[in-house]
This record gives structure tokens, C-alpha cells and sequence, in this order.
């Protein structure tokens, strides 16, 4: 089963620019979990948008969240 991706204007960026030269093959992926009384949020920022899906998509949520940036 495949999620419903919804695209939306923002989310918090958990990488930033200043650690693109650190991370010169771009594997860089972020995650951060939190919880409270109404779920589980998973919230994801990578360098190569596909291994966050990838990681996102085997977790089995109904929704995920993207933004376009450019």
C-alpha cells in the first residue's frame, strides 16, 4: 500500500546549508519523532529526497507530508 502524498508550504528544515560540504555524497538523512494526545509524528529531511520516502513509505502512514523546494 502506497501513502497519500500531500504537498504543503512549509516544514521545519532539520538540515541545513552549512553542512552540505560535510556530507560531499549527499546520504545525509535527518529524522525526528515526537508524540502527543493525538499520534506520532515523523518529520524527515534528506539529501536525496527518495531515501526519505523510501524510510517514510515502510513505516505504512495513511498521509506524508512534502514540500516542493527549489
Amino acid at each position: 500500500m502506497s501513502a497519500d502524498y500531500r504537498f504543503v508550504p512549509d516544514l521545519p528544515d532539520l538540515i541545513d546549508a552549512s553542512e552540505y560540504d560535510a556530507h560531499p555524497g549527499g546520504h545525509l538523512v535527518r529524522v525526528r519523532i515526537t508524540w502527543d494526545e493525538q499520534g506520532v509524528e515523523v518529520l524527515g529531511d534528506a539529501f536525496r529526497p527518495d531515501a526519505l520516502e523510501d524510510l517514510l513509505e515502510r513505516m505504512g502512514p495513511d498521509v506524508v507530508e512534502q514540500m516542493l523546494c527549489g
